[in-house]
């Protein structure tokens, strides 16, 4: 059984978090249970510099259980920076990591699709929208603009897919030699020289708190985007914990 870990990031999420660990906790436990994770697989939160309880949260949820772990950052750096470090603590365990936002969008129940992908020899796999109808009829144009305009830049991304994604130690290995903050990881998977599969699921409403993504920072993940397709891999992978403040006991 291959050790999986949920990368959780996080910033200013003490409204969602008792329910995203509730949620999680039972999700892991069960993966466990029907022998599709190993014992020591864990449910990681990075703590994305908040100036709520988040942290206090996921230090509690740690002492109660030790299925949760957490890495706080030095401040708040972004959530692709606290993704990424989130990553390369997978990578170092040599787990399989399935990365999911704490507002509980990202149907938690296609992560045993992802993991039987995986078991067919999959390397990454993508959690992708089945539709937009929740959305309006601006986000629904903005998002089909926004995609066109990144691939037109030489951005290779999955139409519909954000973050909800599986990597196991062999991408991640390749991921970890691109070096830098802020990267733009879903125009990053689909040149680390494995094809990525996809698993459809219907989004959900967030459950508590506020998105956390403002239209300043779309723009800025634009412009991420952008650049992130003249990126070139560097022959050491980089360093894990560049930005860790405080990690929890793994």
């Amino acid at each position: 059984m291959e050790t999986v870990y949920f990368i959780v990031p996080c910033y200013n999420e003490e409204a969602v978090l008792p329910e995203t660990f509730l949620r999680l906790g039972e999700k892991l436990r069960g993966l466990m249970a029907d022998g599709l994770a190993g014992p020591g697989s864990r449910i990681l939160c990075v703590d994305d510099g908040s100036q709520d309880r988040t942290w206090a949260l996921i230090k509690s949820a740690h002492a109660d259980s030790p299925i949760f772990t957490g890495i706080s950052l030095d401040r708040n750096r972004g959530h692709q920076t606290a993704l990424t470090e989130g990553l390369l603590a997978a990578r170092e365990m040599r787990a399989v990591s399935i990365s999911i936002d704490a507002d509980l969008q990202d149907d938690v129940d296609a992560v045993d699709a992802m993991l039987k992908k995986h078991r067919d020899g999959a390397h990454i796999v993508c959690g992708v929208r089945k539709s937009r109808e929740t959305d309006t009829f601006a986000k629904r144009v903005t998002a089909r603009a926004y995609y066109r305009l990144m691939r037109l830049f030489g951005s290779s991304l999955i139409y519909d897919h954000a973050d909800f994604r599986l990597m196991d130690a062999q991408a991640l290995d390749q991921l970890a030699l691109y070096h830098g903050d802020d990267l733009f990881l879903r125009g990053l998977i689909t040149r680390l020289g494995f094809t990525p599969e996809i698993v459809y699921y219907d989004r959900m409403e967030r459950f508590a708190g506020e998105s956390k993504y403002t239209l300043k920072k779309m723009l800025k993940l634009a412009a991420k985007g952008v650049t992130s397709g003249k990126m070139k891999p560097e022959p050491e992978p980089r360093a894990s914990y560049t930005h860790t403040r405080e990690a929890l006991p793994f």
